[in-house]
């Protein structure tokens, strides 16, 4: 426990977040057939990071640390060069149309975070090699929809800009859509290292998005990510590099002092984002809900946290994986929409307001 507290502590407080290095490399044999396998192994090689092989990520046994609490986060350290195997991509909606694979996993320590439940016991974070063929399964959905658009989320099962400044593999994606007739990108992070991103060649094809959430939330359930006026100065830089910006408020939680706490941040935006940010601006809104299973999870991993996690208080929604999700009551729903919908109308009249969920 005093581990733990120690832990807590020193990542609530850690308020200039450096840009992810992993700990420990793991390495698929197939993803040396690639070119971005090799590069990465010599980059990692050269930065001297310790280099294992495994059969598959499956076959990760032996993750260092002495306990459960250890080895949690030494896998949150852990990067696995791997291949995308199944190239069938699961809908996004209501972000967009499709999911686009790229990574899995993440460096954060979000308390909140679904990631927790699909990755399971293994929360490492892969990077796949293979991403011509990714791009090749996309052109086949772009080609189906056409002469329609088609949207593709690149941030379901990964915050990839977290670990893209090693890998580049957004980077190459961007400028791929950017060619593109009928597909663009979407993605969204609470991470500010986006500068190795200002110079792709997007042509207006990608939408930047920024998790972003009152002061409150950040420190106390976001540990490992950047902090709020770092989000804000990385969306400046991405609305300068020419690219369409949006903003998702993540989970909207309700605490003490809550509004007061999401007005402050409105604030802080409104005065940062200069003029021709705002012209083709979107905020998309989603309330904090969990699953039984999600709860045993975060307080096994987080035992210390303050996450208001009591079924009494929320009400049921029908999950799209066949469970149930917990959410605000209706009327706590309304004063969200009305609250935060209002601010948003005030402070950004030419945006758009995307979805509430």
């Amino acid at each position: 426990m005093l581990l733990e507290k120690h832990f807590y502590l020193m990542m609530r407080d850690n308020f200039m977040v450096r840009p992810f290095v992993p700990q420990l490399i793991y390495v698929e044999p197939k993803a040396m057939e690639y070119s971005l396998g090799k590069s990465l192994v010599t980059k990692f090689e050269n930065m001297g990071i310790e280099i294992r092989e495994t059969t598959s990520h499956n076959q990760i046994r032996n993750l260092p640390g002495d306990n459960d609490f250890q080895k949690y986060r030494n896998a949150k350290s852990t990067l696995v060069i791997g291949v995308r195997k199944t190239l069938k991509f699961d809908t996004s909606k209501p972000s967009a149309e499709y999911a686009i694979p790229f990574a899995t996993g993440c460096m954060g320590h979000c308390h909140y975070c679904y990631l927790q439940t699909t990755m399971g016991s293994k929360p490492y974070i892969r990077t796949y090699v293979n991403i011509d063929e990714i791009f090749d399964a996309a052109e086949g959905y772009m080609q189906e929809r056409a002469p329609l658009d088609t949207r593709f989320e690149a941030s379901c099962t990964s915050d990839i800009v977290g670990v893209d400044h090693l890998t580049h593999t957004l980077k190459h994606a961007i400028e791929y859509f950017g060619k593109s007739e009928h597909g663009k990108l979407r993605f969204v992070t609470k991470f500010a290292h986006v500068d190795h991103l200002l110079d792709a060649d997007h042509k207006g094809r990608t939408r930047f998005r920024f998790s972003i959430n009152n002061n409150h939330i950040i420190k106390y359930f976001e540990p490992g990510t950047s902090r709020l006026n770092e989000r804000i100065e990385a969306a400046v830089k991405v609305a300068e590099a020419g690219y369409p910006l949006g903003f998702i408020i993540a989970p909207i939680y309700l605490h003490d002092g809550w509004k007061e706490g999401y007005k402050e941040m409105f604030e802080k935006l409104d005065e940062a984002l200069p003029p021709f940010a705002r012209k083709d601006l979107t905020f998309e809104m989603i309330q904090h809900r969990f699953t039984k299973p999600a709860k045993r999870v975060i307080e096994k991993n987080y035992p210390m946290t303050k996450l208001e996690l009591d079924e009494s208080k929320r009400k049921t929604k029908w999950g799209r994986y066949g469970i149930y999700k917990y959410v605000y009551q209706d009327q706590e729903q309304q004063d969200i929409k009305n609250t935060l919908g209002g601010w948003i109308n005030d402070y950004f009249p030419a945006s758009t307001i995307e979805y509430f969920t």
